[in-house]
């Protein structure tokens, strides 16, 4: 096992050995090296070693009570990423680009740091990212979405979302069908209708300091 750092906090890549060790192994260096570790971002070089959600939730909570967050999981494995990208987690370190003149933007390119689910999310699915969120597919009632960036639905959403959770108005959420159980953008909550009608797909997003809805197309305010 060795532990680096880098630009996003450390890195620890895992030998050989059977997960449950490793595991026990990472977290008795933690508590050895407590004030190293406290409040760093840590990534997880795991190899090819297959993880599945259970493992990978379990270590990221255990690190989360040691004051750790676990915001990437590197693996070669196809199930382990995939595992990772359910959980919200990173699954590449990003690299330095090589300078270059450019023009300056008034904007920024959105699509970047986002992550993809084609399924359905159902009752305790959860997922946390600092990026974006596309989900094809429906967010029934009892499922979480928490984002950094912005939340957009190919379906029904019926269940719990929070975009812009660092704070960051500019975001928006879309769904074909906006029926949230719960639904933020930055720090403010959203208040539907008494009677709200389906209007088709609609977007959330925050005009003078109020979450609305609205018909979804391509021109965003």
């Amino acid at each position: 096992m060795t532990i680096k750092g880098i630009r996003e906090g450390l890195l620890v890549t895992l030998g050989e050995g059977d997960w449950d060790t490793l595991q026990e192994r990472l977290l008795k260096q933690i508590e050895e090296k407590g004030t190293f570790f406290r409040g760093a971002r840590l990534a997880l070089d795991v190899g090819n070693r297959i993880l599945h959600a259970a493992q990978m939730g379990a270590l990221r909570d255990r690190l989360s009570d040691r004051e750790i967050s676990l915001w990437a999981v590197i693996s070669h494995s196809p199930v382990t990423e995939q595992t990772a990208q359910v959980l919200g987690l990173a699954t590449r370190l990003s690299t330095p680009k090589p300078e270059r003149v450019v023009r300056p933007m008034d904007t920024q390119l959105p699509g970047e740091d986002a992550i993809l689910i084609q399924r359905t999310l159902r009752s305790g699915f959860r997922v946390s990212t600092h990026g974006h969120v596309v989900v094809i597919g429906d967010v029934n009632p009892g499922a979480e979405i928490i984002a950094d960036g912005n939340v957009v639905v190919w379906g029904r959403l019926r269940g719990t979302v929070h975009a812009g959770a660092q704070g960051n108005e500019h975001c928006v959420v879309c769904a074909l069908e906006m029926s949230p159980t719960q639904l933020r953008i930055a720090n403010l909550f959203y208040v539907p209708p008494i009677k709200k009608k389906n209007k088709g797909a609609e977007i959330a997003r925050i005009v003078k300091n109020e979450i609305i809805t609205e018909i979804w197309n391509t021109k965003v305010k």
